[in-house]
């Protein structure tokens, strides 16, 4: 059974800096891809960004390009979400996600999510 468990969230001001942390475990992942969606209050969940466990290839939305990175620790079997120039439009509730060798954009699609961690970001 896959586990993920996030870390990472709370309040910060607009222009600063969180890592949001996953850690996964349950089986091996170097067939599957991890990655983070978030949900707002009102909206629908949306996806964030995701990494493959094999090879590291990253892909990101639009919304948060330049401004946030994903990375894994294979040793830690951990996936990280270093997010940089907070704005309050990032303020969410963040979810760890992962599948089997692709991550769906549609949150419908999805196979294992965490508990998800909170990010305030205020103005």
């Amino acid at each position: 059974q896959v586990q993920l468990v996030e870390s990472g969230g709370g309040l910060v001001q607009a222009g600063g800096s969180l890592r949001l942390s996953c850690a996964a475990s349950g089986r091996t992942f170097s067939d599957y891809a991890v990655g983070w969606f978030r949900q707002a209050p009102g909206k629908e969940r949306e996806f964030v960004a995701v990494i493959r466990w094999s090879g590291g290839r990253t892909t990101y939305a639009d919304s948060v390009k330049g401004r946030f990175t994903i990375s894994r620790d294979n040793a830690k079997s951990t996936v990280y979400l270093q997010m940089n120039s907070l704005k309050p439009e990032d303020t969410a509730v963040y979810y760890c996600a992962a599948d089997r060798g692709f991550l769906a954009r549609d949150s419908n699609s999805v196979a294992y999510w965490g508990q998800g961690t909170q990010v305030t970001v205020s103005s």
